[in-house]
């Protein structure tokens, strides 16, 4: 009987916490898009300009943020019990953690504060699915 890599449970649990926050962030991010064009819309209805453009683009990367966080998710499990796959899950772990700081960066950027609790809840479930993918590859 083969043994399973010693990181494919850690992997595998990592990746369907994040197949399932990949499928609710694309279902908050759908509707955050559909807020927006109804709110450019009440605002045109009432002669009031608003400059949609930043609030669109966020709607938009978390939307892409959370389909690359379920297509990890899902290679991390549909991987979890192959060594050499290691490499490509902690890849797309890597983009899944960027995408969290970028996400951040973005906030602060719009004027709301630096907020590190929800830079590192944003970080704990990449950097795990990281950490099981290169427990995976030894």
């Amino acid at each position: 009987m083969e043994s399973s890599p010693k990181g494919s449970n850690f992997l595998k649990v990592c990746g369907i916490l994040m197949i399932i926050g990949g499928a609710l962030g694309i279902i908050i991010s759908l509707i955050a898009l559909l807020g927006v064009a109804a709110l450019v819309a009440l605002a045109a209805d009432s002669g009031t300009v608003i400059n949609s453009g930043l609030l669109t683009f966020s709607c938009l990367l978390s939307l892409c943020s959370a389909v690359i966080e379920l297509v990890t998710g899902i290679i991390g499990v549909k991987n979890c019990n192959k060594p050499e796959k290691a490499t490509t899950c902690m890849v797309w772990g890597i983009i899944v953690a960027v995408l969290s700081v970028l996400g951040q960066v973005l906030s602060v950027a719009s004027g709301s504060q630096f907020n590190v609790l929800s830079l590192a809840l944003g970080l704990v479930l990449p950097v795990l699915f990281i950490i099981g993918a290169v427990k995976n590859k030894q």
